[in-house]
């Protein structure tokens, strides 16, 4: 994958044709905003603070790629991303999550982005820590002093072994045994290891402003209080050289730098994708405001500080959201983007409509994606000896039952190919393997009006099943 710096928006647009089909201008919208957190961060120092981003706010019937864009976007973008749904939060004064949290969870996942990043970097001198580790256990070092160790002796033809010193002895079973471990030939050698424990308490506390940080706090103290925790393993080498290599690495790590670069990111690389941002709105109906969805509107007004520009503590430290892009997402079928508070309104400026898809684009979305589903049916039936194709008809044709249970029953975009497959391979995945073993199966329209006729006739039956 190419680097988020060289990333233009066309090519961008181009990584996301791999996945998503169609939907130009939402495609457009990320693309021009990913690459202008590149723009900000190399302009002039003296404006470079007041260029802030354009946040977008997607609408669209559900299934038409909305998720899937961000889903994308998230590996695209090498910088901090995070996806949380609107309707997961509450007002302050409830109990629940408060929308500051997303921008808690960001800066722990920039976090262990850096960290990884780090460890990647010292990975070299950690497997060299390691190898020791595995040898020590493998061939204890002499503790009594003897004569020092000569390589040059020891290699030479003339060694004697019983006029060397023990550490030389020691040393050159250990040589020969870190050749065998360098050549693999003891990765199933069980050893007995001694690791950290992970083991942190869980612990989540929500409530009135500040209950939820203080309970952060709390399982962050009781976490380090069981850092000393070790536990004796007895494991492969194999699966012993993972764990230790991890743990080395992290030694070797400056943690305090990583934390100040992950503060740093998050401030200026930061994306927040906000799913279900319809969930939030006011529908505006004239009905008296009443039920569940009471703190629908202090919801909005607690998102309104952050995504405008405020700071939020968090353990790492303090976070300014000024430069955060925020994504919103919403299908908006009840309500519309006009019944958001007009502040919030105004902090999504860029609106971009997603279109429904039509048979065209499920053909698309059937055959050409890297991901299509056509190709996971196909990968997974391989696995049983089945070899599966799909000829082109059956492909259209599959097409066209969605797009015509979407317009009969209730459109939900391109989710509904998923029911669609499920259906078509209903039979050939219970009869695998053990009526059919191995072969080759052609699906062709016949094929696919054989399984699926009867479902898409029976309008009731369809309202069920698809």
């Amino acid at each position: 994958m190419v680097e988020e710096k060289n990333l233009t928006p066309q090519q961008i647009v181009r990584e996301l044709d791999k996945y998503v089909v169609g939907q130009k201008e939402a495609k457009r919208s990320v693309a021009i905003a990913l690459r202008n957190r590149w723009r900000r961060l190399n302009s002039r120092e003296e404006i470079r603070e007041e260029i802030v981003p354009n946040n977008i706010l997607l609408i669209g019937p559900t299934g038409v790629g909305k998720t899937e864009i961000a889903r994308r976007l998230a590996k695209l973008a090498m910088a901090p991303f995070i996806k949380v749904e609107a309707s997961k939060f509450t007002e302050v004064g409830y109990v629940g999550r408060d929308v500051e949290s997303m921008i808690r969870d960001l800066t722990d996942l920039a976090v262990n982005m850096v960290k990884t990043e780090m460890q990647e970097r010292v990975k070299e001198k950690a497997a060299d820590a390691v190898e020791n580790r595995i040898l020590d256990i493998l061939i204890p070092p002499v503790t009594k002093k003897g004569v020092g160790f000569n390589s040059a002796t020891s290699d030479s033809d003339n060694f004697d072994p019983s006029k060397a010193s023990d550490n030389e002895l020691n040393e050159r079973t250990r040589e020969r045994f870190r050749e065998k471990l360098r050549n693999g030939e003891l990765e199933g050698r069980e050893i007995e290891i001694e690791v950290k424990s992970k083991k942190t308490p869980m612990m989540q506390m929500f409530g009135p402003g500040g209950m939820e940080e203080m309970g952060m706090n709390l399982q962050d103290m009781l976490g380090s209080m069981g850092k000393g925790n070790k536990s004796k393993r007895k494991l492969p080498i194999s699966e012993a050289r993972e764990l230790l290599l991890e743990e080395e690495a992290e030694k070797l790590i400056d943690h305090e730098s990583a934390v100040q670069e992950a503060l740093e990111r998050v401030q200026k690389q930061g994306i927040v994708f906000i799913d279900e941002i319809d969930k939030i709105a006011e529908p505006s109906t004239g009905a008296g405001k009443s039920g569940p969805d009471v703190s629908r509107q202090g919801v909005q007004r607690d998102l309104l500080p952050i995504v405008e520009g405020s700071t939020v503590n968090t353990k790492h430290g303090i976070v300014k959201t000024d430069h955060i892009l925020f994504v919103g997402s919403g299908a908006f079928h009840v309500s519309k983007p006009s019944d958001l508070i007009p502040e919030l309104q105004g902090r999504f400026p860029i609106r971009v409509e997603l279109t429904s898809l039509s048979e065209d684009d499920f053909f698309k979305i059937l055959s050409e994606p890297k991901n299509a589903l056509t190709k996971q049916y196909e990968a997974m039936l391989e696995t049983e000896g089945v070899e599966i194709t799909f000829t082109k008809d059956a492909i259209r044709e599959l097409a066209r039952i969605a797009a015509e249970v979407n317009a009969q029953v209730e459109n939900i975009g391109a989710r509904r190919l998923h029911t669609i497959m499920s259906s078509l391979f209903d039979e050939l995945l219970f009869a695998v393997p053990d009526d059919i073993n191995s072969g080759k199966i052609t699906i062709d329209p016949d094929y696919v009006a054989k399984q699926l006729e009867s479902l898409v006739k029976d309008k009731d039956l369809s309202h069920y099943i698809l």
